[in-house]
């Protein structure tokens, strides 16, 4: 058995950087990302896959951008020459270069985001048996297309030319299963899933199957509705959607561009009054939490509608620099591409209204659970799904509903939204249920 090579990530930015320089660069940053990943599948009680992976990517970029997964010394050595070769040729950007030396962080935030202990293979097993073997035993399931567990850990590392180095590390275990009930053409299928940065965190395996199981007998014999405006009830996993949307309408990329519904609403009340939206990159152990951004800018907790109203789009440096701006510290980067700007740990804050009271006084609506297709138009604000869910009567869940579509259009869906009270951090995007007036359901 032969061990990998250990590998410095500051030493090998550092020379990277230093060749850069060396080969004419003006500036110049690296970034390298480690991976390791496991993963077990299990089926109808029989393990189908077993899997385990490990990555190293290395990338250098400004203005051209250059990548590899050969560590060699061959192979680094010509990286930066590359990268600076493919500059001189590349169009002027005006709006391109490294971040501002007084925005760098000056000190790495302990986020609690890696779990010291790597789960065994037969743990991840069990987990994926236990997991599939719980919905499957729920009266009414009659197949399953699997159940899975898996852990990842991962290690990012950025320096740049004017002097930044920063690294940190973070994990994920993860948990899932899908389930079908009912016969032929009746059938039905749904799932549950988590994730976690520590297994301490991660729901039990059991639990999540039982849940998994009961929400797909629940879909059992489902009603399309006639065409009609009604208050539509979002699911928290849907209403996380809704923030994802918003969060693309105030990129900083699609500002600079015109290309977004809230291009001219900076300042002006997007959301009811009482409304708080909130990025927030220093949860501890949140699923997206980082303690820098992609270009090594310090970054923060930030209110992006307060009481309402707009107070900040999503920027890195580009697409600053293009608004005459200064950078939120919301640049995120792979080894794909250069930075883009992108939210953390986003979520919509907690209402004063329960579940029950938020539906009690809905003679006739609509409670969504799970949404398909792309109907949504980001320039105009347009918004088309299909979707399934059940049926609200009298403040209470009537049947299940399904081949449904809901639209509206998101400029008036955000500024009739009612958030519950039961706001829970299972995902990098989080809301409470949400509670929209006047939508157009139209149905069979």
């Amino acid at each position: 058995m032969t061990t990998a090579p250990k590998r410095d990530p500051q030493a090998i930015l550092g020379s990277l950087l230093d060749a850069a320089r060396q080969a004419g660069a003006d500036a110049a940053d690296a970034l390298f990302v480690e991976g390791v990943s496991s993963s077990v599948s299990y089926r109808l009680g029989k393990l189908e896959d077993v899997e385990r992976a490990e990555s190293y990517d290395l990338v250098g970029q400004k203005i051209a951008f250059v990548s590899s997964t050969d560590f060699s010394a061959e192979a680094l050595s010509v990286l930066p020459g590359r990268a600076v070769a493919m500059a001189r040729l590349a169009p002027e950007d005006k709006f391109a270069g490294l971040a501002p030396k007084d925005r760098l962080a000056t000190s790495i935030l302990e986020l609690d985001l890696e779990d010291m202990a790597e789960p065994a293979p037969e743990l991840l097993i069990e987990r994926a048996r236990t997991v599939e073997a719980a919905a499957l035993a729920v009266p009414g399931v009659t197949n399953s297309e699997g159940g899975g567990a898996s852990f990842s850990r991962s290690a990012v590392a950025l320096a740049t030319s004017t002097g930044f180095y920063g690294r940190y590390a973070a994990t994920s275990h993860g948990i899932g299963v899908a389930v079908l009930a009912g016969e032929g053409t009746g059938m039905e299928r749904d799932y549950d899933h988590a994730s976690a940065r520590h297994t301490g965190d991660l729901r039990a395996a059991g639990e999540i199957g039982r849940s998994a199981g009961e929400k797909t007998v629940k879909r059992l014999n489902p009603r399309s509705m006639k065409s009609q405006s009604v208050p539509v009830v979002f699911h928290p996993d849907e209403a996380g959607g809704l923030l994802g949307h918003f969060a693309g309408a105030i990129s900083g990329a699609a500002i600079a561009r015109g290309v977004s519904f809230l291009k001219d609403r900076m300042g002006s009340e997007v959301f009811a009054p009482g409304i708080h939206i909130i990025d927030d990159p220093h949860r501890i152990r949140g699923l997206r939490s980082k303690p820098f951004d992609g270009e090594g800018v310090a970054n923060t907790r930030r209110a992006l509608i307060e009481n309402g109203r707009l107070t900040s789009w999503l920027l890195d440096c580009a697409s600053a620099r293009q608004l005459g701006l200064e950078t939120t510290g919301h640049a995120a980067r792979g080894t794909g591409g250069p930075p883009s700007p992108s939210s953390t740990n986003l979520y919509l804050e907690a209402g004063k209204l329960s579940v029950k009271d938020l539906v009690a006084d809905i003679k006739q609506g609509f409670y969504v659970t799970e949404l398909m297709g792309m109907g949504v138009n980001g320039v105009t604000g347009d918004y088309s799904r299909g979707a399934a869910g059940f049926w609200i009567e009298n403040g209470e869940i009537a049947f299940p509903v399904s081949e449904v579509t809901i639209a509206g259009n998101l400029k008036q869906m955000f500024a009739h939204l009612t958030p519950a009270n039961d706001l829970e951090f299972r995902h990098g995007v989080n809301a409470p249920t949400v509670r929209i007036e006047g939508m157009t359901l139209a149905g069979a």
